[in-house]
């Protein structure tokens, strides 16, 4: 799913797959949010994204983020409310379609 910067934008980033597909499970199940992409940037370390209204994202991120930390090490969690749409050609490398 690309990313054109109209919504917010919502991440977790991991130590390793597992923690970070239960994160993204758990965020596409606790609010309305679309995945955007992944990213495997080296070093274990794996970025989950997801767009949607601000409301949306932040609870998705917290429930991803909990999650994740349940099972593994979580390393980082942000939410950006509406950044430019430059930041798509960052996060739509991977993106998931």
């Amino acid at each position: 799913m690309r990313y054109y910067g109209e919504q917010a934008l919502g991440l977790i980033e991991t130590l390793g797959m597992v923690p970070a597909l239960e994160g993204a499970d758990k965020m596409l199940k606790a609010a309305d949010v679309e995945l955007v992409a992944y990213e495997n940037i080296g070093s274990t370390l794996v970025t989950i994204l997801v767009k949607g209204d601000v409301a949306a994202v932040k609870a998705a991120v917290e429930a991803g983020a909990e999650a994740a930390a349940a099972i593994g090490k979580l390393t980082a969690k942000n939410v950006m409310p509406r950044p430019i749409s430059a930041v798509g050609d960052i996060v739509s490398v991977h993106d998931i379609d």
